[in-house]
Parts: C-alpha cells; structure tokens; sequence
C-alpha cells in the first residue's frame, strides 16, 4: 500500500508538472500575438506555470523521500494556485463578454465598434501609455501590408482580420469625393472617416474602429485562453483530491516506520532479515 501511494504520488506531480505546460504555452503563445502585444494575462499565466513546475517538483522531492512537509506544502500552494487560475478564469470570461463584430452588407469581413466591449477593455485601451504600446505593435506587425495589392473586388470577396478591418481602411459606410469625407442624405458621417488618411504611416491608426479591432484580437485570444484554463483547472482539482489521499498515506507511513531498519531497508529489500537474524544471534 505504502509502495502504491509512493508511485502514486510521484506519477500525480509527474502530471501536474506536464498541466504547467499548456499553462507556460498559453502564455507565450498570447506573446506571439504581435498584432496586439496583450501582456494582461502573460505575466500572470507565465508566474502561475512556473510555480506549478517548481511546486511539482517539491512534490516529487516529498513523494520520493517520504517527506511529509514537503507534501503538506505541496498540497497547500496547490490548493492557492487552483484559487487563483480560476479567478483568473472567471475574469476571463467577465472581460471577454460583448464585441463580436457586426456583419457588414454584400462583404465577407466583419467591423467592430468600440462601445461593444466590456468597460474595464474599454477603460484600458483609452489608456494613452497603453494604447500608445498597442498602437505601435499593430503597425510593426504589417497586418496593413497584405491589402496594398487589393482590388475593390478582393474587399467583396475576401476576410479580414479584426485589427485590418478596424486599422487599415476607413469604415465601410464612409463617403469620400476628392479624398475628402463628403456629407450623406443621412447625416453626419462617423468621425473615422475624418481619421483616416491614404499615408501607409497614418491609414486608420487613430480610429476608435482601430481600438477595437485591437480589442476584438484580445477577446479572441483571452477566451481562447479561459477555456484552456477551465481544462486546466479541472485537471488540478482532480490531482489534488489524489494528492490529499497519498499525503494521508504517507503520514501513516512515517508513523509507522520512525527510525532504524526500516530506512535500510528502502535500500536493501533484504535488510530486515540481515537485522532480526544480528538480533537473534
């Protein structure tokens, strides 16, 4: 029983270090976006896998030599890291509510508009130090780039991304004649019609539709993120719930063998016997 809880214990932190992974990837692959350059969620995934790598380890460390504090630890940074990846989770999925787009008539693409989103999203990116940041990451990615080459026929036909919709061209419902934004029968057009300019360097950059092009990548990629960590959490529930029946085994089994032969005898399977045959000679 003592043997199977022992392996038992090291194959649970074997597996709770292989659940840091998707947690590290998460986080890096959120950093590959370059698009939007989202640090909100990367640092503290990032912090939170690397603690549940060194915190397996200390449970492999416990599990291997019956080191009933090192389990207790284990199992108690354990239970406040599954606490805060699921705050994590539900903040998620709080901030991600809203946008989605809106269909645009006869074309394929979607446009986003700011007022969609959720208010601490919104509160953020009128941030100017942050928007200045994101602002900057857009423009180094190129996204705008692809759509040099278009035809009016390719903007029937073809997608685009949320941050090319909301970035590099003006509004959909915008009239122009002589490169200036003109009066409609309907009213006053949308202030991104004044904002956008031809100059690869200016394009929509300044638009609010910009801003939430932005804000529609890191929706994306934030709910993408919440439901992997839903896995996750689930996953650490249950190797917790394993991991506190292997910690009561192994305070049984420090109880039961304190001192003396038996510590020999996880060295030499034969050393109980060597030891009662010395005692009764």
């Amino acid at each position: 029983m003592y043997r199977f809880s022992n392996t038992l214990v090291g194959y649970l932190n074997l597996l709770t270090l292989l659940a840091s992974i998707p947690i590290i990837g998460g986080a890096l692959w959120l950093a590959r976006n370059s698009a939007t350059c989202e640090s909100s969620l990367q640092t503290p995934l990032l912090v939170l896998g690397f603690i549940v790598l060194l915190v397996s380890l200390a449970g492999f460390v416990g599990a291997c030599f019956h080191i009933v504090w090192a389990l207790w630890l284990y199992l108690f940074v354990m239970l406040l890291l599954i606490a805060a990846l699921l705050g994590l989770t539900v903040f998620g999925f709080v901030v991600t509510g809203g946008g989605g787009g809106t269909q645009v008539p006869g074309r394929v693409y979607m446009e986003y508009k700011l007022d969609d989103y959720s208010g601490w999203l919104k509160k953020r990116i009128a941030e100017d130090r942050y928007w200045r940041a994101a602002k900057a990451c857009v423009v180094g990615s190129k996204a705008c780039s692809q759509l040099a080459a278009w035809t009016p026929l390719d903007y029937l036909q073809r997608d685009l991304t949320p941050i090319q919709s909301g970035c590099c061209k003006p509004p959909t419902a915008c009239t122009y004649g002589n490169g200036m934004p003109m009066a409609t029968t309907v009213g006053a057009q949308d202030e991104d019609c004044y904002r956008w300019n031809n100059d690869v360097s200016v394009l929509c950059y300044n638009c609010d539709s910009c801003k939430a092009g932005v804000l529609e990548q890191v929706r994306r990629d934030w709910h993408k993120l919440s439901v992997l960590n839903v896995v996750v959490v689930i996953f650490l529930i249950a190797l917790y719930s394993i991991g506190c029946c292997a910690f009561r085994n192994a305070r049984r089994y420090e109880s039961d063998h304190p001192y003396g032969q038996n510590h020999m005898s996880k060295i030499h399977p034969r050393w109980d016997y060597y030891w009662q045959v010395e005692v009764v000679a």
